[in-house]
C-alpha cells in the first residue's frame, strides 16, 4: 500500500508544480503522511483518515502564510500623484471625443462625462490607461 500512497504523493506534487496556484500541496502532504502510516498499520481506513486529517491540518496551518504571500501591494507610481490635482483644459473635451489637459506642466489626453470648454479648470478623478478622467471645477458665486 505504501507504493500507492507514494504514487498519489508524486502525482499531486506534479500537479502542484505544473499549476500556477496552490491547489494540491496540502493533499500531497496528506498522501506522504499516509505513506508513512503504512509502516504502522495495514488498515486502509486509518490510512485514509490520516490522509484527510493531515491534509486539513496542513491547509489550516499554511492558509495564513499563503494569504500573506499572495497579497500584492499596489505600489503608487508618480502618475498616481496627479489624481486629485487641478489642471486646465488645453483642447476642448466633448462627450464622444478626447480633449487635452495640462496638469502640473504635463499635457494629457483626457475624457469627461460632460463637455468641458478650453481654458476651464479641471480636477483629475482617475487614470484610465494613459488617459485621465476629469471633471470641471465650477467656481461658486
Amino acid at each position: 500500500m505504501v507504493d500507492i500512497w507514494i504514487i498519489i504523493f508524486l502525482v499531486l506534487l506534479f500537479i502542484e508544480l505544473v499549476t500556477i496556484n496552490l491547489v494540491s500541496i496540502w493533499f500531497a502532504i496528506g498522501a506522504l503522511a499516509s505513506a508513512i502510516s503504512t509502516y504502522f498499520t495495514d488498515n486502509i481506513t486509518i490510512q485514509i483518515i490520516v490522509f484527510i486529517v493531515v491534509s486539513v491540518i496542513a491547509l489550516i496551518i499554511t492558509k495564513p502564510i499563503v494569504k500573506k504571500l499572495r497579497v500584492r501591494k499596489i505600489e503608487p507610481t508618480n502618475l498616481d500623484r496627479i489624481i486629485g490635482k487641478e489642471g486646465v483644459v488645453t483642447k476642448e473635451i466633448s462627450k464622444n471625443t478626447y480633449g487635452e489637459v495640462n496638469v502640473k506642466g504635463s499635457i494629457w489626453t483626457a475624457t469627461s462625462k460632460k463637455e468641458i470648454k478650453k481654458g476651464a479648470s479641471i480636477k483629475v478623478l482617475k487614470i484610465e490607461g494613459v488617459k485621465l478622467l476629469v471633471e470641471e471645477i465650477r467656481e461658486e458665486d
